[in-house]
C-alpha cells in the first residue's frame, strides 16, 4: 500500500514497525505544533515539548480506533488527529500551569531582593556607583546574573536561557551575590534590620 491509512500505520506500529510511527509523526506533527504554538504564544520551546509529550503518549498508549471508522481513510485520520490534538492540548495546558506556578514562586522569592536593591537611594548617582563598585568584587558569574536580574529585569528562566545555566544555579548565584551585596550596602542604603534579614534568607529559599 503506497499510502497506508492511519489505522494501518497504527496496526503496523503495534507489531513493532518503527517506520510506521515515523510516518504517523510526519503526517500529524506540523498541525500539532501549530496548535501548541497558538496555545503557548511566544514560548516555542513549551509548545514543542507539549507535542513531544503527545507523541510519547502515542508510543506508550496508542488509541484503539473504533469500528465505526475502520476502513475509511478520512475517518481514521480524523479520529487519530482529534485524539492527538486533545492530548497535545492537555500537555500544553499542564506545562503552562506548571510554568505559571514556577513564575509565581520566583516572583515571591524575588520580592525581597528587589525591595533591597531598588530602594529609593539607589536612584542617586553616588549609590549607583557604590552598587557597581561592590558588584565588581563578585565573581563574573554572580555579576552577570545579578545585572540581568536587577537591571535588565530578566526572569530566572530567561537568565538561564541567556547564560546556559540551570534555573537552580541562577537562583543560587543571585542569592549568594545578593547576600554579599546586602552586607556591604546596608549602611549606605539605610536598610532596616528586618529587611536585611529578609535578603540574607533568600539563599535558603532559592531553587
Amino acid at each position: 500500500m503506497d499510502h497506508p491509512s492511519d489505522g494501518e500505520l497504527l496496526l503496523r506500529f503495534r507489531r513493532g514497525e518503527t517506520e510506521a510511527f515515523r510516518a504517523l509523526v510526519l503526517r500529524h506533527e506540523s498541525a500539532l505544533l501549530r496548535h501548541a504554538r497558538a496555545l503557548a504564544a511566544a514560548d516555542r520551546t513549551l509548545a514543542e515539548d507539549a507535542v513531544q509529550d503527545a507523541l510519547i503518549r502515542l508510543i506508550e498508549r496508542p488509541p484503539t480506533l473504533p469500528d465505526s471508522v475502520l476502513g475509511e481513510c478520512a475517518s481514521e485520520h480524523a479520529y487519530l488527529a482529534a485524539w492527538l490534538h486533545k492530548v497535545t492540548r492537555n500537555a500544553c495546558m499542564d506545562r503552562l500551569r506548571s510554568e505559571s506556578r514556577r513564575r509565581r514562586r520566583e516572583n515571591e522569592r524575588a520580592a525581597p531582593e528587589l525591595d533591597v536593591l531598588r530602594h529609593d537611594a539607589v536612584e542617586h548617582d553616588d549609590t549607583k556607583a557604590a552598587v557597581e563598585r561592590e558588584m565588581a568584587r563578585l565573581s563574573p558569574e554572580q555579576r552577570e546574573v545579578l545585572a540581568l536580574r536587577l537591571f535588565a529585569d530578566r526572569s530566572y528562566a530567561e537568565i538561564a536561557e541567556i547564560t546556559g545555566k540551570k534555573v537552580g544555579t541562577v537562583g543560587w548565584l543571585i542569592s549568594t551575590g545578593l547576600r554579599a551585596l546586602s552586607r556591604e550596602l546596608e549602611p549606605l542604603l539605610g536598610l532596616e534590620d528586618e529587611r536585611a534579614e529578609r535578603i540574607t534568607s533568600i539563599g535558603g529559599r532559592a531553587s
